[in-house]
């Protein structure tokens, strides 16, 4: 247990206010994160597709049941299913944390169908179903422009809210309010809001991400590393004006590239949801847990990618873009094809089941 008790995340989650989070509905890696001091999950669909392909010999047998026990169900139920199945698995392992915080901490995220971008009555139907299965789910919502309306209306109901998709200062300002709003709404009809814990995430790895791509298409020339501080620069800037204007939404740090997206946020009062490959990289790191959320990022830095990239400006600025911008902003984009084909490549596992390939079986 004292090897567990060095670890630089354990000592990040017991001597700061910096929570963190196990990026994976799998058992074995939430049960790496709760014994560091983890005390919440997450998942998506490229998230639920790895981690069937790594325990697929635990769980053919249950689908296989789903299938069996549901004739006349589709390929799609039987995911859904599947997926809500996962989620309720990993909740539970996050249950104790969840009573003995009083419903702060020990949440599971759960992520609504990605295809439902553009419907917001979809988006809360299916967010409420989400809710009704534990209670201690957290229902992750496109911070999309029909996303940030289903939002407002989910919190209405008591959802607790996940913002994904995200990745500007603009959406998380956008989500706040919306959350705000919905809160207001609870209020002002004598429901409780006590218990709620709306979160917004910013996927900083994923805005890194799209400048890259940015750099080879347009031929853009920058100072190697310039790009990788785009990201902290976002989430730090949203954290600052989330924390002056009082919003009772919380940020959430995901997707991750390289140690900055945890080390120059350690202190700060934010999640850091993370994949298990790196907390064993940050484990077995010598770099200090010490608070650097509130140093700011050179001015230098901050120039050259407003220089180089609007898009960076885009993310950067409190108005760099309206709610109607948010869905053709570039990293909306790639991100929501990517969740759209990994939910996608699940139906094809799920067929495989079902239809078996006669010309392999």
């Amino acid at each position: 247990m004292s090897d567990i008790n060095s670890t630089p995340l354990y000592q990040m989650a017991s001597s700061t206010r910096t929570d963190y989070w196990n990026d994976s509905c799998s058992t074995e890696e939430l049960t790496y994160a709760i014994e560091r001091g983890a005390v919440g999950a997450t998942t998506n669909p490229t998230i639920v597709l790895n981690v069937l392909k790594k325990e697929l010999p635990q769980w053919k047998d249950r689908i296989l049941q789903i299938i069996h026990k549901n004739p006349t169900w589709s390929e799609d139920e039987v995911v859904w299913e599947l997926v809500e199945e996962m989620a309720v698995q990993a909740a539970a392992l996050l249950m104790p944390i969840f009573k003995e915080s009083n419903g702060k901490e020990g949440r599971l995220s759960i992520q609504t169908n990605p295809k439902n971008y553009r419907n917001t009555n979809a988006l809360v139907e299916q967010a409420m179903h989400f809710h009704s299965l534990a209670p201690n789910l957290q229902i992750k919502v496109p911070a999309t422009s029909a996303g940030v309306k289903a939002i407002e209306e989910i919190t209405y109901q008591g959802g607790n809210i996940n913002a994904t998709v995200s990745f500007s200062v603009p959406q998380v300002l956008a989500v706040a309010e919306a959350v705000e709003r919905g809160l207001n709404r609870r209020t002002s009809e004598g429901k409780e809001t006590q218990s709620m814990t709306p979160v917004c995430t910013i996927m900083v790895g994923r805005l890194d991400d799209w400048l890259q791509v940015v750099t080879k298409k347009e031929g853009v020339l920058v100072d190697p590393g310039i790009i990788a501080w785009s990201g902290v620069a976002v989430f730090k800037r949203a954290y600052k004006l989330l924390c002056e204007r009082h919003y009772r939404t919380r940020l959430l740090a995901a997707a991750y590239r390289h140690h900055m997206h945890w080390s120059e946020f350690i202190g700060g009062d934010v999640i850091l949801t993370i994949p298990h490959a790196w907390q064993v990289l940050f484990n077995q790191s010598k770099i200090p847990v010490i608070d650097r959320m509130d140093d700011e990022v050179d001015p230098k830095i901050i120039q050259s990618l407003q220089e180089n990239f609007p898009d960076f400006c885009r993310a950067y600025e409190p108005d760099g873009m309206s709610l109607e911008e948010f869905d053709s902003f570039g990293a909306t984009r790639r991100t929501l094809r990517t969740f759209i084909s990994a939910l996608n490549d699940l139906t094809t596992v799920i067929r495989d089941l079902m239809i078996p390939n006669p010309d392999i079986n």
